[in-house]
């Protein structure tokens, strides 16, 4: 073979050799690019804060009765809201300047609604409430209200005069006794609606009151139960804290009534019925309200027909007639039809109080500074 001969060759078998490789690489698979990093996962969000609220007792939580009541709501709202809230209270707090260090000290622990739950803390609180005005201040039983502060109340009266009812059927001597704390509106409506139950169903009926000047004093209500009862009551109810008046009751052979809470199995032979309030259902409302930013100030008043007030445990020995009476009552409160105090209303000097025919607005009972006839003596300070 001659060299032209083989350089023609060696040109032909690189040209093939070249088309081979390319070939190959026309044939390859394509390189894939890195896969994408993961996302980084999110962070979940922060829980909200729980809101913080806070009560003030004027008595002890164990008192059985007022305390023990408002604690039972204060327990209705964790049980409602759960880790959503924190409360706290300070219980057996005097009712005057220490309410005032009490309820400066919750607000500045960062309580975004505080509840003062006695009558004499109410110029405490105003004073407070003025100083810290992102706070909610709730008032129970009082009248004065600000931008940050309101009043709830309950209508203890219409259970009053479920009570009378009961007494006007049970009493022997025809005489009531009332053990009574301060001279206010709201103790002097109780007192007129026990009498008016009574005499609704016994126009024989007169009540005598002991004042005592004290919300919680076990031993100076049972002293002024038993003056009472040496007077010649034979039915008693009260206007003040603990299961006192019903025990010296029981140890007379007397009948009472339970007050705020169920006290039953306090006295079971003297106990005809109590006079409960649940506060439960208001206390989880306000704090809703604080949390969904829809509260407002002003003065919210629940009775029977909102299912705050009740007479409960009522006593297998009371007479059916009275049963029957006091679930007629209790029937209209809740429908609206029933006004305790509606007139004629006489005071227990014969002055006419409110017309026949009238029935009392909230203005009204505010305001009533009376003893309804049939309820014996002057009010202190009169």
């Amino acid at each position: 073979m001659t060299d032209l001969s083989k350089r023609a060759l060696f040109r032909l078998a690189g040209a093939a050799g070249m088309l081979a490789t390319a070939a190959l690489v026309g044939c390859g698979k394509k390189e894939e690019p890195p896969p994408a990093p993961a996302p980084a996962p999110q962070a979940e969000a922060p829980k909200p804060e729980p809101l913080k609220a806070a009560w003030v007792y004027v008595g002890p939580v164990g008192d059985a009765g007022w305390t023990y009541a408002h604690d039972q709501g204060r327990k209705a709202v964790e049980a409602e809201f759960g880790d959503r809230v924190v409360t706290t209270f300070v219980e057996k707090v005097p009712e005057g300047a220490d309410a005032e260090r009490v309820i400066r000290d919750l607000a500045q622990q960062g309580n975004r609604i505080i509840f003062a739950t006695s009558f004499g803390f109410m110029e405490a609180m105003v004073k407070v409430a003025a100083e810290f005005p992102d706070v909610k201040f709730e008032h129970a039983t009082g009248y004065k209200t600000s931008e940050n502060m309101r009043v709830y109340d309950a209508r203890f009266y219409q259970d009053a005069y479920m009570a009378g009812i009961i007494a006007g059927k049970v009493t022997k001597t025809n005489t009531l006794g009332f053990v009574a704390s301060f001279p206010i509106p709201e103790v002097l409506r109780n007192i007129n609606a026990f009498t008016l139950g009574a005499q609704s169903v016994n126009p024989n009926v007169k009540t005598r009151v002991v004042w005592v000047n004290t919300w919680f004093d076990p031993p100076k209500e049972a002293d002024a139960a038993q003056s009472l009862i040496n007077g010649g009551a034979d039915v008693l109810l009260q206007n003040t804290d603990s299961t006192a008046v019903l025990q010296r009751a029981e140890k007379n052979g007397k009948y009472a009534f339970g007050w705020d809470s169920d006290m039953s199995a306090f006295a079971p032979n003297a106990h005809l019925a109590s006079c409960i309030v649940d506060w439960g259902p208001y206390y989880i409302k306000a704090v809703r309200e604080v949390m969904d930013g829809t509260w407002q100030t002003g003065r919210t008043v629940w009775g029977v027909k909102e299912g705050q007030n009740a007479l409960v445990s009522i006593a297998d020995s009371v007479p059916e007639e009275a049963k029957a009476k006091v679930a007629e009552v209790k029937d209209g409160m809740k429908a609206g039809t029933f006004e305790v105090f509606t007139g004629p209303i006489v005071d227990n000097t014969g002055k006419e109080r409110l017309a026949a025919g009238i029935q009392a607005d909230q203005d009204w009972k505010d305001q009533v500074n009376f003893y309804v006839r049939g309820v014996e003596g002057r009010i202190p300070g009169q």
